[in-house]
């Protein structure tokens, strides 16, 4: 996708540079970085892109989480998007993205929970982790509500039980020399402790971790509602996952936003082309294997790397939204529709049709 009738002659606007940050896991962003196509948008304008987490300081690190860093472009998890808008911080959705993961409860052998219906009166572990938004545990609390919603029960008919992490929940991962990812520490090892201690009956675990958790506790799978047909089940931190920027970005440089926006969309297209790249790549951010990652995401997660704003995913996120107030997670209402900004596709559009 060319973005030459995006580009302006001259830089209205002082820019030194761009930050992006990703999370570990699927992300069309974070296969754009890799295949080094924000470097051939912009390097020709002298304008530099910066990772936050190869950054040393801990402000700039934190905007991963509330935003408040200039100039900045976030995908991943929804929740602390959601949450840093709910504080207030100037941001807009310009895009969306939907990978389905692995959403999986398990429990030890010998426990007596078979299917989802056993959890009834069962106690299942929810993390709770230091730091500004908690989004392990709205996560956890999320899946709960859902696998329960699908045997008639509700969060009522089983105890949650708090398991607290003893240091922070992981940012994300360091980043070695041949970029790969390295995860620090497993964001579930609270809950691992309290499963084999014999004080909850059941956690909640996602994505490659997860099933590397599952095999190495040879752990019974009591349900998994990542890839189940009713989209809406579905619906959690990932799905649908947002591509967020500042807003005083996207005033002063619409057309910057649209370029970048571009190349995210332009590595989803990738990615269908080149399924087994995609799966090594996916193995990278997530510090696995492709074996793991196509268990984890699903043998044709190159597919669903597209990025888009579409009518359905966008009231994924408003649902979503609603649960997070409704449960306590958020300190404000807001309107997600009124979040979301078309600016970036539309430019592209037009781009499209000038040429």
């Amino acid at each position: 996708m060319s973005s030459n009738s995006l580009q302006n002659s001259t830089f209205s606007e002082t820019i030194p540079n761009l930050w992006y940050t990703r999370c570990p896991v699927p992300t069309p962003l974070g296969l754009a970085v890799q295949l080094g196509y924000f470097r051939d948008e912009f390097a020709a304008e002298g304008l530099e892109l910066k990772s936050l987490q190869e950054s040393l300081d801990p402000a700039v690190k934190e905007s991963h989480f509330d935003h408040t860093l200039q100039n900045s472009f976030r995908q991943g998890g929804n929740i602390p998007a959601i949450w840093a808008r709910a504080n207030g911080r100037e941001t807009r959705v310009i895009g969306l993205n939907w990978t389905d993961e692995s959403l999986l409860v398990i429990t030890l052998p010998g426990s007596g929970i078979s299917t989802s219906k056993d959890l009834k009166g069962r106690r299942l572990a929810l993390p709770v982790n230091p730091g500004s938004i908690d989004f392990n545990r709205a996560t956890a609390l999320r899946a709960y509500d859902q696998v329960l919603r699908l045997e008639g029960l509700g969060l009522t008919d089983v105890e949650l039980v708090d398991v607290v992490a003893p240091t922070l929940a992981d940012a994300g991962a360091d980043i070695d020399a041949s970029g790969r990812r390295i995860r620090r520490r497993s964001g579930y090892f609270a809950e691992i402790k309290a499963l084999l201690n014999g004080e909850v009956d059941a956690i909640f675990v996602k994505g490659v971790s997860g099933l590397e958790i599952t095999r190495a506790l040879a752990a019974h799978v009591v349900t998994d509602i990542g890839f189940h047909p009713d989209p809406k089940v579905r619906i959690n931190n990932g799905a649908p996952r947002t591509l967020t920027v500042d807003q005083a970005l996207l005033d002063a440089r619409p057309d910057i936003v649209a370029r970048f926006l571009g190349r995210v969309v332009q590595a989803g297209e990738w990615a269908r082309q080149h399924p087994a790249e995609t799966h090594d790549f996916i193995a990278r951010e997530t510090s696995s294997y492709p074996d793991l990652v196509r268990a984890a995401y699903g043998e044709n997660v190159h597919q669903n790397l597209d990025t888009f704003l579409n009518d359905e995913a966008v009231a994924a996120l408003a649902d979503f939204k609603d649960f997070l107030f409704r449960h306590g997670f958020l300190k404000a209402d807001f309107d997600v529709q009124q979040w979301i900004s078309y600016a970036g596709f539309e430019a592209l559009e037009s781009a499209i049709a000038a040429q």
